[in-house]
């Protein structure tokens, strides 16, 4: 399959599938409100230089270097707009985890993936908006398929925007209810969206797999210039090695299920920028356990 058959076809899942994904998102991010805690933010104040740069690299930073990323490999359309949405979206709770096992700064990372969740809200619609309108090509495909930027807007808000005002509003005033919900509404919401995604790729495993050779590249390229810029980031700001691989992980780890959602509830279902989500979800995974075991081999060299 070659860039412009990727960018005519439409994943389509149905309609009750894509209402399926929009609820399980929004109890997602209502799930995520309930188990953010003052401490989580704490690092706003202990550790401001890392704290607020590491923020601005993930919600500025690298938005900007893919859509100069985009600007120089001038891939499809669809697959540009992927790209960009890919770059939008918060850092994954995947990223704690590496950090953990990678003996990074996990404190730091937990409270940086809680901002960009939080952030994510009220952020990630604008940015997608914004920075896409940058790239001539993305700009026109967005036309051709007659996108309401006001309609999206506001969708999108009322999936992520409100579930977090409510989880946060029930976490500050029933704190124990929002204890006993937090995890069993995660766990619920993961695995509803978990498997949509699954079926949602098996139906279309045979032009995923045709274009393989096209995508992965292109996310190869991307994902590690994003681990670079954390890791840059730490060396900017004169951080200690778990710091600074606290930062490669969360700006190299972007939650590309939350993307994937988007895509197919809000701008229907573009099979290019859905492939390049799809594709980054599976190899910053790799790349990420590689980048753990990297770290963790540097650490036997220096004991």
């Amino acid at each position: 399959m070659d860039a412009a058959a990727l960018d005519s076809f439409r994943i389509e899942l149905g309609g009750p599938s894509e209402t399926a994904m929009a609820i399980a998102l929004a109890m997602m991010m209502f799930a995520v409100a309930l188990g953010l805690k003052a401490e989580h933010f704490s690092f706003f104040k202990t550790q401001p230089r890392h704290y607020l740069a590491g923020v601005f690299a993930q919600i500025i930073g690298l938005p900007l270097l893919t859509l100069g990323l985009v600007m120089l490999l001038k891939p499809a359309p669809s697959l540009a707009l992927g790209m960009i949405l890919v770059a939008c979206c918060p850092g994954g709770n995947t990223s704690n985890l590496l950090a953990l096992f990678g003996r990074a700064n996990t404190a730091l990372s937990v409270s940086m993936t809680a901002t960009s969740s939080l952030a994510a809200a009220f952020i990630t619609p604008i940015s997608i908006v914004f920075w896409s309108s940058l790239y001539g090509p993305t700009r026109a495909l967005l036309t051709q398929i007659n996108f309401d930027v006001i309609d999206f807007l506001l969708q999108t808000l009322l999936i992520l925007a409100l579930p977090i005002l409510l989880g946060m509003a029930l976490s500050r005033y029933a704190p124990k209810i929002a204890a006993r919900l937090q995890k069993p509404l995660a766990v619920i919401s993961g695995v509803i969206l978990l498997l949509i995604i699954i079926v949602g790729i098996y139906a279309y495993r045979d032009i995923f797999l045709k274009a393989g050779y096209i995508l992965f590249p292109l996310v190869i390229i991307h994902n590690a210039l994003a681990f670079g810029m954390g890791y840059g980031t730490g060396l900017l700001t004169r951080a200690d090695a778990p710091t600074r691989r606290a930062l490669t992980f969360e700006i190299g780890i972007q939650n590309s299920g939350l993307g994937l959602v988007i895509l197919i509830t809000q701008l229907s279902g573009l099979g290019g920028a859905a492939a390049i989500t799809g594709a980054w979800g599976i190899w910053h995974l790799i790349a990420g356990g590689a980048m753990v075991a990297a770290f963790r081999r540097a650490d036997r060299r220096r004991a």
